[in-house]
């Protein structure tokens, strides 16, 4: 069925529970002072001790201390880290910066999309209309889905909605390589709760994430029945949920399709069990139905 009917499977005993992080455009292409082309991508707003952490994209080995230019932005490599990231320092004050970005960067569509390749329409579209607080490197993209028409339909009828917030880094996107899943090392993320968000998710209703993002601070969050954590602070998480791994915060999921060997497949595995997610996206497959971030999206209600 089409998206806009999804009330009828829910009733006013359920809440939705959505993350409200917004993607920043993070996207910049640039030059070596040489002048071979660069590409820098910004992996989070918030610098660590050696500087904000960025893939960068250029031809020949980079080293500590190389630069590349994006205008009157520089970019200096301060630290190599563990996972293919460099940190950088850049000649702009936080705030220069982050305006700059609004300016100048695009925003991060996927690759599979117009190799990545970001145009002005892109800038309303991979934004739920709920967006709130930036950070977020992708879109929580099952968010995608929701119009302020259809909140309205569904509060009409009782359903209402909460939010967290977790900002998405790339490391969401990392395949699983490892033989054995419990060797794969899970990216973290920081993310926080607010206090009024809290109590609605506490109030006694079975909770809907809508997205993986936000089933992962629920089930991070999740002890002795109710979600615990001490509102409006940010905490981190890494939580792997896979096949076998017991899933106990929430009632239902609304989430896109996902790639083959990726984490977030295998989260959808560990409610559903592999037999029938495989069977599900076989049907998906088969009635042409629309993978990845502009694609369609399933619900997955539990017992």
């Amino acid at each position: 069925t089409q998206f806009d009917k999804i009330g009828e499977f829910l009733d006013s005993n359920q809440l939705l529970v959505l993350n409200q992080s917004k993607v920043f455009p993070c996207r910049l292409i640039g030059a070596k002072p040489s002048g071979g082309r660069a590409e820098l991508f910004i992996l989070s707003l918030i610098p660590s001790e050696y500087g904000y952490p960025t893939f960068i994209g250029s031809n020949g080995k980079k080293k500590l201390g190389d630069v590349f230019v994006f205008g009157e932005l520089t970019a200096t490599i301060n630290h190599i880290g563990e996972e293919g990231e460099f940190f950088v320092k850049f000649n702009y004050s936080d705030l220069e910066l982050f305006n700059f970005l609004e300016d100048k960067a695009q925003i991060p569509i996927p690759p599979y999309i117009r190799n990545g390749i970001a145009d002005a329409q892109d800038t309303q579209d991979y934004q739920t209309v709920y967006a709130k607080h930036v950070g977020s490197v992708a879109a929580p993209t099952a968010g995608l889905h929701f119009t302020q028409k259809l909140f309205n339909e569904l509060e009409e009828v009782g359903i209402e909605k909460s939010f967290v917030t977790l900002h998405v880094g790339a490391g969401t996107f990392k395949p699983v390589n490892a033989a054995n899943i419990l060797d794969h090392k899970m990216h973290s993320e920081k993310f926080t709760i607010e206090k009024s968000d809290l109590e609605k998710m506490n109030s006694g209703k079975d909770l809907i994430a809508v997205g993986t993002t936000s089933l992962r601070v629920l089930e991070s969050c999740y002890k002795n029945n109710k979600i615990q954590f001490q509102e409006n602070q940010f905490a981190t998480t890494d939580i792997f949920l896979y096949p076998g791994k017991e899933v106990k915060s929430i009632k239902g999921l609304i989430t896109n399709f996902h790639l083959p060997k990726s984490t977030l497949l295998m989260l959808v595995s560990a409610l559903l069990g592999r037999v029938k997610t495989l069977e599900l996206y076989e049907e998906a497959i088969k009635n042409q139905y629309r993978f990845f971030s502009y694609g369609d999206a399933m619900l997955i209600l539990r017992d």
